[in-house]
C-alpha cells in the first residue's frame, strides 16, 4: 500500500554569473525584509501593546517598495519577500505557543542564505527550472531522479558557507509501505560505539569530526591570522566552511543509511528520551555527543518509520537502563561511566551497552504490547524507586527529542 507525502529533493546546482547576481540580491532583499517586519513586530509589542499581523507586515513591504530608500525591493521577484513574512509569522505562531524562542534577526555571515519561490514564481517544463528573473534555466545535477510525474509545488534556493549553491524542489511522493516484519530491537545510544543494538551488535562510532579535527584546526587558525574584511580572510573562511561541510554530509550519510537499514529490518524500534541539550552542557563529553549527532538519527527514525509503517517507540529517558539486570530484575545502586561491564548478585555477568539495549526493547515491547499502563519500575534523579514510567511515544509527522 502506497501513502502520499509531501518529500523534499535536495540538488546542487551551478549558476551562472547572471544568476548568480539575482538570486543573491533575493538573498539579500528577503533577509532585509524579514529583518525590518521583525523590528516593526517587536516595537509595536512593546510601544504599544499590539501584535502585528502577517496582513499588515505584507502592507509595509508594499509601502517600503514606494519608498527611493527600499526601491530595490521591487526588482526581485515578490514571492521570496512575501514567504520571508510567513516564515516570520510561524515564527511567532511557535513562540507564543511556547514551542520556540523569540524570533531572531537574520545575518548574512551567521544565518543561512536562502530564498522560497512558490508556484507562481518558477517555471517547470520538462524537467528543466527556470526561476522568476532569470532568463535560462538552472544547471541542476540531477543526482537523484525525482518521482515520475512529480511536479514540484515549491521551490527553495540555498547558498551554504562554503559557497555551494542548492535548490530543494518540494514534491508528492508515493511511499510503498514495507511487508510486516517479526523483528523488534532496542538501541542504547553511546559514543564509543554510536549505538548498541539488543542483538549485541555494536555499531561503531565513526567519528567524522575527530577524524577532520586537525585540518580544522589548521583552517581555523590560518583565519584568525587574516586581517578583517580581507579577501584573504574570505578565502579563509570559506575553507573552513568547506571543512566543516564535509563533515556534516558525511554525518548525514552514514546516519540515513543507518536509520534506514534500522527501520527495514524490525518491525518496532525502541530508543531512550535522551536529553542531549542538557548533556551536552558537560565540556567534557559535548563534544562527542554532538559529534554523534543522536537528535538527527531519532529524527530520522522517526520520520521513515512513519513513512514504512513501522513503530517507534521512546522509553521515558529515567529508566536505569544501565543499572537494572536483564536476569532477574535488580537495579543497582550506582554504575560509573567507566564500568562497561558488570556482574550482578544474582551471578549474571553483563555487557553495560548491550544488556542497556535488551532492557530498552523489554520496556518498549511492553509499553507497544499493552499500552501505556505497563511501565516497569525505574528511579527517579534523588534514588528513589518510582513504579512508573514515562513513555514518549512517536507522534506521526512531528519530530521530537
Amino acid at each position: 500500500m502506497a501513502r502520499q507525502v509531501k518529500r523534499a529533493f535536495r540538488y546542487r546546482f551551478y549558476p551562472t554569473s547572471e544568476q548568480a547576481a539575482e538570486i543573491a540580491r533575493t538573498f539579500g532583499c528577503a533577509r532585509l525584509v524579514y529583518n525590518r517586519a521583525l523590528e516593526e513586530r517587536t516595537r509595536a509589542w512593546y510601544q504599544e501593546q499590539r501584535r502585528v499581523s502577517y496582513v499588515e507586515t505584507s502592507a509595509m513591504l508594499t509601502a517600503w517598495k514606494r519608498t527611493e530608500e527600499l526601491a530595490f525591493l521591487g526588482e526581485v521577484s515578490s514571492v521570496p519577500l512575501q514567504q520571508a513574512l510567513r516564515h516570520l509569522q510561524t515564527a511567532f505562531a511557535n513562540f507564543f505557543a511556547k514551542r520556540a524562542a523569540y524570533p531572531r534577526f537574520k545575518s548574512r555571515k551567521k544565518s543561512r542564505q536562502s530564498a522560497e519561490y512558490t508556484r507562481s514564481a518558477f517555471t517547470w517544463r520538462d524537467g528543466r527550472l527556470t526561476l522568476a528573473k532569470t532568463s535560462e534555466p538552472l544547471a541542476i545535477v540531477w543526482s537523484r531522479p525525482l518521482p515520475d510525474g512529480a511536479v514540484p509545488s515549491t521551490v527553495t534556493v540555498s547558498r551554504d558557507g562554503a559557497g555551494r549553491w542548492f535548490v530543494s524542489l518540494l514534491c508528492e511522493d508515493a511511499i510503498t509501505r514495507l511487508d510486516p516484519a517479526e523483528r523488534a530491537v532496542g538501541i542504547d545510544a553511546g559514543v564509543t560505539s554510536l549505538v548498541t543494538l539488543s542483538t549485541g551488535e555494536k555499531v561503531t562510532n565513526p567519528r567524522h569530526e575527530r577524524r577532520d579535527r586537525e585540518r580544522l584546526a589548521r583552517a581555523q587558525k590560518d583565519l584568525a591570522r587574516k586581517a578583517s574584511g580581507s579577501k584573504n580572510r574570505d578565502k579563509a573562511r570559506q575553507r573552513v566552511a568547506r571543512i566543516h561541510a564535509r563533515v556534516t554530509d558525511r554525518r548525514r550519510d552514514f546516519l540515513h543509511k543507518l536509520s534506514t537499514r534500522l527501520v527495514r529490518e524490525n518491525q518496532t524500534v525502541v530508543i531512550e528520551d535522551l536529553n542531549v541539550r542538557n548533556m551536552v552542557r558537560n565540556h567534557s563529553i559535548a563534544r562527542a555527543i554532538s559529534d554523534a549527532a543522536w537528535r538527527e538519527l531519532r529524527t530520522m527514525l522517526e520520520y521513515k518509520a512513519d513513512w514504512y509503517g513501522r513503530e517507534l517507540v521512546v522509553i521515558d529517558r529515567w529508566f536505569p537502563s544501565s543499572k537494572l539486570c536483564g536476569a532477574c530484575g535488580t537495579v543497582t545502586e550506582s554504575m560509573p561511566l567507566q564500568v562497561r561491564e558488570w556482574r550482578c548478585d544474582c551471578g549474571a555477568v553483563h555487557d553495560r551497552d548491550v544488556n542497556a539495549a535488551r532492557n530498552v526493547l523489554a520496556a518498549g515491547l511492553a509499553v507497544s504490547a499493552c499500552g501505556a499502563d505497563v511501565r516497569p519500575k525505574r528511579r527517579k534523579p534523588s534514588g528513589q524507586t518510582a513504579t512508573k514510567q514515562e513513555t514518549h511515544p512517536a507522534r506521526e509527522g512531528i519530530p521530537r527529542l
